[in-house]
């Protein structure tokens, strides 16, 4: 935990706040931290700063703190995604978060299991945990916007236009004469990955139609979340 991230919900006053969850356990046991000790902290959807602890037990802490630091500017990006297994999910979520993604959508293709849209993951307050892990890793306070998108066709013909205005679409599918993703830092993109297998040919059909051009993250065919690692630290080196 880089960053203790806090609500209005965890405030006891201006410029205070308290908290007895698994961040006062992170605290206590991997920072081993005093009274007295400064922490980095941040407000959810706000600025971050510095608190000093005031009070620590094993019920809570009370920490004073200011704000006055502008979190990091997002990734000029738009992330979509075959909704993966639930196992895989939780790091891309994680990750997606970490990286700085604006915007996360979790598509549906012909490999996609009809039973991945029925995972206890994709509840909101769960997906919101595994972003506030993402933000607390990178010093981040933004909470990334996730789609849940369940109809391919719909989404692509109805939905993606408006996404492409102005952006860049790329397509990261396994192909001998794609070239390599190249990003450009004053330019919005998004990014498509498929499932396990990739996406079908009529899927590559219908969002190269939309407007993506078709790219390579290497020779190696990589799992789903390690080609949006990939993926998303090309553009993080550009950013």
């Amino acid at each position: 935990m880089n960053l203790l991230l806090f609500s209005s919900d965890d405030l006891l006053a201006s410029g205070r706040l308290a908290v007895s969850d698994r961040r006062l356990q992170h605290l206590r046991q991997v920072h081993r931290a005093a009274v007295g000790d400064t922490v980095r902290v941040g407000q959810i959807d706000g600025h971050i700063g510095l608190g000093t602890i005031l009070e620590l037990s094993s019920q809570r802490a009370v920490i004073d703190f200011e704000l006055n630091q502008c979190p990091p500017a997002k990734l000029p990006l738009v992330l979509l995604v075959a909704l993966p297994r639930p196992k895989m999910l939780r790091r891309i979520v994680r990750s997606a978060a970490e990286f700085g993604v604006s915007e996360l959508y979790l598509i549906n293709s012909y490999r996609v299991e009809k039973s991945y849209w029925q995972t206890p993951v994709l509840a909101p307050e769960t997906l919101r945990d595994y972003l506030l892990l993402g933000l607390e890793q990178s010093r981040d306070t933004v909470l990334p916007n996730i789609h849940l998108e369940q109809r391919f066709k719909p989404f692509v013909e109805d939905h993606l236009p408006a996404l492409l205005e102005n952006r860049r679409g790329m397509l990261a599918h396994p192909s001998p004469n794609a070239p390599l993703l190249n990003a450009d830092a004053d330019t919005g993109h998004v990014i498509a990955i498929g499932p396990e297998g990739g996406f079908i040919p009529y899927e590559v059909e219908k969002l190269i139609a939309a407007g993506f051009e078709t790219v390579s993250l290497g020779p190696r065919i990589l799992r789903v979340e390690n080609a949006v690692t990939a993926a998303l630290g090309r553009l993080l080196q550009r950013a």
